[in-house]
């Protein structure tokens, strides 16, 4: 854990994320050496997340650097806006070029994919929103988190842990990564077998789809409107 390259990771902040989309690979990313995280947005004013929890941003497109991972979480209705934000696309295009690595985590996918960055690879989503991913020309994993060359993507909200880890051993290595899940005591046993659709069955997986309906359909409309763009 001594390697002197520094890393400089940005993760996209914005309005209406999934707050554990962003907090947790943090959380793990931060540990990593010689590293520097950033929050970066528009501007550096407070961002409220899908969840009511405020994130103060520590950088502006205009100011950040150029970054060797870039990192989009998933969110709520907030996630629908990045979709067709021109300014949030063109920063993470423009970011891509140099990037070592391209990720996401849960939904974040899909505005990765609004900004041309997935076509052509495999990645990981929500499982709620992979049919969404898979129109906008991506094909869809259902791992927990999926590695194809250099994008790295978490499937729903808690895998962003499992990401960061995954992240960390492929910029640093194995024992770095596994250094940090045992100071996180990261070593999870689930109270209930209803963490997949798999497992949680058709009725729960029903009243769950119920219950986000409105963001469904909101992503699905738009989704299908960048899917057309993408056709003409």
């Amino acid at each position: 854990m001594t390697r002197q390259t520094q890393y400089q990771i940005g993760l996209l902040t914005y309005p209406g994320m999934t707050q554990l989309d962003i907090t947790g690979p943090y959380q793990v990313l931060a540990l990593m050496p010689n590293t520097r995280v950033h929050l970066v947005w528009k501007t550096l004013e407070l961002v409220t997340s899908n969840e009511g929890l405020t994130i103060l941003p520590t950088t502006t497109f205009d100011n950040c650097p150029i970054l060797d991972v870039v990192c989009v979480p998933g969110g709520g209705m907030g996630q629908i806006a990045m979709m067709r934000d021109s300014e949030v696309l063109t920063f993470l295009q423009q970011q891509a070029k140099n990037a070592k690595y391209i990720t996401s985590v849960c939904s974040g996918s899909l505005i990765l994919a609004a900004a041309g960055l997935l076509q052509g690879y495999r990645a990981a989503c929500h499982w709620a929103f992979r049919d969404q991913l898979a129109m906008l020309g991506v094909e869809v994993g259902t791992e927990r988190v999926v590695v194809d060359r250099n994008r790295i993507t978490g499937g729903g909200v808690t895998a962003g842990i499992d990401f960061g880890l995954i992240l960390t051993a492929q910029l640093y290595d194995e024992e770095t990564a596994k250094t940090i899940q045992l100071l996180l005591e990261y070593n999870p046993a689930p109270p209930f077998d209803a963490g997949s659709p798999e497992l949680a069955g058709d009725a729960l997986v029903k009243r769950v789809q119920h219950f986000g309906k409105e963001l469904i359909a909101a992503s699905l409309e738009q989704t299908k409107q960048l899917s057309i763009q993408n056709l003409q």
